[in-house]
């Protein structure tokens, strides 16, 4: 089976969206280019969870074929890297499941499998989540209520690189926020194997009223083809950092 790249947007956010189009829209477009979607919805300790909120968080991330997990600030860190995972290896299922059906029919898929051939198939979805290439940008809405959870988000983003650092295959990293002033998100971490520097970064996040979080999501997914040309030019072990200077 060939080795791809996966390709994720990670949302993190703590509110509903509140300005232009739908985000489950385009959080399906973008599960039509290959770019999974999955959403982290943030609470605070005091905080009285939102059922509109909550719900749209699960429904950008069923959209975009991803992972949505509704977390309290202090458990970030730990569900930020256990989203990721659980999303590589649940689309590569997918790809498994449509290679399994080529070979073996339609109505054939891992499920439906014996038990020890089912073990042989998860061993190889193992596999390729270690060797194959991930590529994830990262969204994080920087709306007022966000502003005393941006340096649990830091630190959480830390520990993701950390964490993913042991895989054989290549990580690469971006991170956009929104709200932005004049364009739809504003780029903070371009395109990075390490996000360990992102220390000098986040202080500079501003917050904003509003949430726009499809036209977000709308640019986010745009991100993923505009840094191959860039990346023939950096170095890989370099982060080209932008401040997010508005």
């Amino acid at each position: 089976m060939k080795k791809g790249t996966l390709k994720q947007i990670l949302l993190i956010t703590d509110g509903c969206s509140n300005q232009g189009e739908d985000p489950s829209a385009v959080a399906a477009l973008a599960a039509q280019q290959g770019i999974t979607v999955n959403v982290i919805g943030v609470l605070e300790d005091d905080q009285s969870e939102d059922p509109t909120g909550l719900q749209e968080v699960e429904d950008i991330a069923m959209s975009g074929n991803g992972v949505s997990q509704i977390v309290f600030q202090e458990a970030l860190s730990q569900t930020v890297q256990a989203v990721t995972k659980q999303a590589m290896t649940q689309t590569l299922q997918g790809v498994v499941n449509k290679e399994l059906q080529q070979i073996l029919g339609p109505n054939q898929s891992l499920e439906e499998l014996p038990p020890e051939q089912r073990g042989e198939v998860m061993e190889v979805v193992e596999d390729l989540g270690e060797t194959c290439d991930l590529e994830v940008l990262v969204l994080v809405d920087t709306s007022a209520s966000m502003h005393n959870k941006l340096p649990t988000v830091k630190e959480s983003l830390i520990d993701l690189s950390v964490s993913l650092n042991a895989r054989i295959g290549r990580n690469r990293f971006a991170i956009f926020s929104f709200p932005a002033k004049r364009k739809d998100i504003q780029k903070v971490f371009d395109w990075s194997p390490r996000l360990d520097s992102i220390s000098s970064v986040f202080p500079k996040l501003t917050s904003g009223g509003i949430t726009p979080t499809g036209p977000a999501l709308k640019q986010a997914m745009y991100q993923f083809g505009k840094k191959s040309l860039r990346g023939s030019f950096m170095r890989e072990d370099e982060p080209n950092i932008e401040e997010a200077g508005y």
